[in-house]
């Protein structure tokens, strides 16, 4: 029980982050002081939650001389970089209401190492291709993670306005251009990962097994969540692509390379008791 206990705070310091943006944001909680003062205050509370999550993640990760990662560690790491993006890009952007969205995806998604434990090591961590590989994927992941997010955010924003009614924070919130130009450039950034993740993956399979890719379903989706984005930056490019679509486009192909690995990992580790 006792094991428990640092995830369950952990999962309530981000459910309380997200209670707080999400009433002073959204809806008509009063916050005094300065904001400058008040936002930097913000900006570093997010730091407590992360650190307690980089503490135990690494404590289910990295056991002796192996890499335990699974379903529960591989979701938690994923939101874990998403949070540290957000957290450093938010110096250099306005991401602004992102963080209402991303609080409460980051505590159900911290104690799932608990919730959903490796079933073993992950076999031949002691590869550099394989460590590559499994860096820039998680990257990626999170990349697209931060996008979906932002899409929509920017989705809500433009209801609000054909709606007339505007919370605070969408007065606060940049243009929706600018943010629709912001996720695009996540997106592209996620995607030229994504090719890498696809490359060193065929480089790897090579290094190991002496033979290509092999062909199954978790290569299927993965190569699939590649095309759609493909498609969704050529389709901004030359056809002007914007809101809906491009909401759409990004949703399903994030749905799909989260089916690529995790909901491949998930079968073999949680339905079929398989490592």
């Amino acid at each position: 029980m006792s094991g428990i206990v640092p995830y369950l705070i952990n999962a309530l310091l981000y459910a309380a982050l997200g209670l707080y943006f999400w009433r002073t944001r959204w809806g008509s909680m009063p916050v005094p002081g300065a904001p400058e003062k008040i936002g930097a205050l913000e900006h570093h509370a997010v730091l407590l939650p992360l650190a307690l999550q980089t503490v135990l993640l690494y404590q289910s990760m990295f056991q002796g001389p192996h890499l335990y990662l699974g379903v529960g560690n591989s979701l938690s790491l994923i939101i874990w970089l998403t949070v540290l993006i957000y957290w450093l890009a938010n110096f250099f952007y306005n991401l602004e209401g992102l963080q209402m969205l991303m609080m409460p995806v980051a505590a159900v998604c911290c104690v799932l190492p608990i919730v959903l434990p490796p079933l073993g090591p992950v076999p031949h961590t002691e590869l550099a291709a394989f460590k590559l590989h499994l860096m820039i994927s998680m990257l990626a992941y999170s990349l697209f993670t931060i996008a979906s997010l932002h899409m929509l955010l920017m989705t809500l924003l433009e209801k609000r306005l054909h709606g007339g009614n505007m919370p605070a924070i969408f007065r606060r919130l940049p243009p929706l251009l600018t943010m629709e130009r912001l996720s695009f450039r996540v997106i592209t950034v996620g995607f030229v990962l994504l090719t890498l993740t696809l490359v060193s993956g065929i480089l790897f399979s090579e290094e190991l097994f002496g033979e290509p890719l092999r062909f199954n379903h978790k290569n299927l989706f993965g190569v699939l969540s590649w095309i759609i984005f493909a498609a969704l930056l050529g389709g901004r490019q030359f056809y002007g692509w914007r809101g809906r679509i491009a909401v759409r486009w990004t949703l399903t192909g994030f749905f799909v390379l989260l089916l690529a690995y995790i909901g491949s990992t998930f079968v073999l580790e949680v339905m079929l008791g398989r490592v």
